[in-house]
């Protein structure tokens, strides 16, 4: 059965094209009332179903926020997402939903769908890549961005600028504290650890990464220990479980225990798996943090230290909700990092 259509709601009406679509689309010229009625009743006899790019057009809003997210099975980039989807519902939008792998120029045609659709806003959580392989993925997007904003389009983007971006109005950013708690969590680490630190990062150019490297380096240096050795690899649950891999039999002969520094949650949770695949045991064969405190953690044993960041927060924030507050976090020491637990393998 073909759907009704507006021209046959407006015939059984008896009104015209235009003043049916008034009616139905959401048009600010509001014709009378028992005009208005007289459209309603036919569209709901036909069970006509209005046009959204329709109604979009009379309204000028569509109710739409775009939400970009490198993978949504990741738990940092769900947590975002209830975050947004709560503050859409204050605002009595709906959310539509892109999960990319992380390159610009996915991001950039999620954008161009997104603002097809006249979507009001769009949100982008996901670290910033200034890598020599992303350059012209970067200029695309920002491009796409900036002619999304000049329609007057609002972007809400988490922790840092679109790289290349020339357009100021319409966006605004999320900024999170990363390097200032992980030098905290450096700092805290130093005081019940007395060998050596090791860093498991994301590849250099990817922003948020380099920050929590950056910030870790730092807080040792200001506690009085060396640099931190850094190891490079995927920055997720795969690349910590390979760099976890790497560092087994290391581990294994060394007389001095290893404090290890993942730049995310889901990577350490891979590299203690690898760890514990090859007989290497947290706390009691080293210790290992990790940053974001995911919901995941809940059930992960031993216990992760980490830095607790207000997830959900971050994604209301970004989706334009004023009535939160500014990012801020806060470390978390639990069992992986227990000294005291070290004959206790978990």
């Amino acid at each position: 059965m073909a759907a009704s259509t507006l021209s046959e709601v407006a015939r059984v009406a008896g009104v015209s094209l235009a003043t049916a679509s008034r009616v139905l689309n959401g048009s600010s010229r509001k014709p009378a009332e028992d005009i208005a009625e007289r459209v309603r009743k036919a569209a709901d006899e036909l069970g006509y179903v209005p046009n959204a790019q329709a109604q979009a057009l009379a309204k000028s809003s569509s109710g739409l926020i775009g939400l970009i997210v490198h993978d949504i099975a990741d738990p940092y980039f769900s947590a975002i997402a209830r975050g947004v989807q709560d503050a859409a519902r204050r605002q009595n939008r709906m959310v539509l939903l892109a999960s990319t792998s992380g390159a610009p120029l996915d991001e950039k045609e999620a954008v161009a769908a997104f603002a097809a659709r006249r979507a009001d806003s769009i949100v982008i959580a996901g670290s910033r890549s200034v890598r020599s392989e992303d350059r012209q993925g970067n200029g695309e997007l920002a491009a796409e961005l900036d002619r999304y904003c000049r329609n007057g389009g609002h972007v809400g983007v988490v922790g840092h600028p679109i790289e290349g971006a020339a357009t100021a109005e319409g966006y605004h950013v999320v900024e999170v504290p990363n390097e200032e708690l992980a030098a905290t969590l450096a700092a805290e680490l130093t005081g019940g650890h007395d060998g050596d630190f090791l860093i498991v990062a994301g590849p250099e150019g990817l922003l948020t990464s380099d920050d929590r490297v950056r910030g870790f380096q730092r807080g040792l240096a200001e506690s009085g220990c060396p640099e931190a050795e850094v190891i490079r690899t995927g920055f997720n649950r795969a690349g910590g479980y390979d760099a976890g891999l790497a560092l087994a039999h290391r581990i294994k002969g060394s007389k001095r225990r290893l404090c290890i520094f993942a730049v995310n949650d889901v990577m350490a949770i891979g590299v203690t798996a690898a760890l514990r695949s090859e007989g290497v045991w947290i706390p009691r064969d080293a210790t290992i943090a990790g940053f974001d405190d995911i919901e995941t953690l809940r059930d992960f044993r031993p216990a992760l230290s980490t830095v607790r960041l207000p997830l959900e927060d971050i994604g209301r924030l970004a989706a334009g909700d004023e009535n939160t507050a500014p990012v801020s976090g806060d470390v978390k020491l639990r069992r992986s990092t227990d000294v005291a637990s070290e004959n206790q393998p978990a």
